[in-house]
């Protein structure tokens, strides 16, 4: 897999990467989220598609956070407390990469305060974020 932002051999740049973060609960709606970003030319990475058989886990999701632009993370009752999706949201701050919080049936109290001051989007006004995206791929 190529770095996004990397030159490749023709010298164009690879496509914005953005992992998803999201509790197993959550796959079908992390499933349409990557159908959508990977629809918008970017490219997404979520770990119950994207890591193989015999991987590291641990060491995979931090190399894909690396080679990420953006983290979406979906908070949802079911994600919003769960171990992994705290420890994912801690290395895209630690590495400074952008975060876009996607909210489904939560409301602010229960948010992490790491990523609480991160603008939000409710899922009912995901469209927003991908016009957004779009006009980030362009530059």
């Amino acid at each position: 897999m190529r770095k996004p932002g990397k030159p490749t051999r023709s010298n164009k740049p690879a496509r914005l990467q953005v992992f998803i973060s999201h509790a197993t609960a959550d796959k079908w709606i992390a499933k349409v989220l990557c159908e959508k970003i990977d629809l918008s030319g970017a490219v997404s990475f979520r770990d119950d598609r994207d890591i193989k058989g015999g991987d590291d886990i641990p060491d995979e999701i931090v190399k894909q956070i690396k080679a990420s632009d953006e983290v979406l993370i979906l908070l949802t009752p079911q994600s919003v407390s769960r171990p992994w999706v705290l420890l994912e949201a801690g290395m895209a701050i630690a590495r400074r990469k952008r975060i876009v919080p996607v909210l489904y049936h939560v409301t602010a109290d229960p948010i992490p305060a790491m990523i609480k001051s991160k603008k939000a989007y409710h899922l009912n006004d995901i469209d927003r974020y991908f016009e957004e995206l779009k006009e980030r791929i362009k530059r």
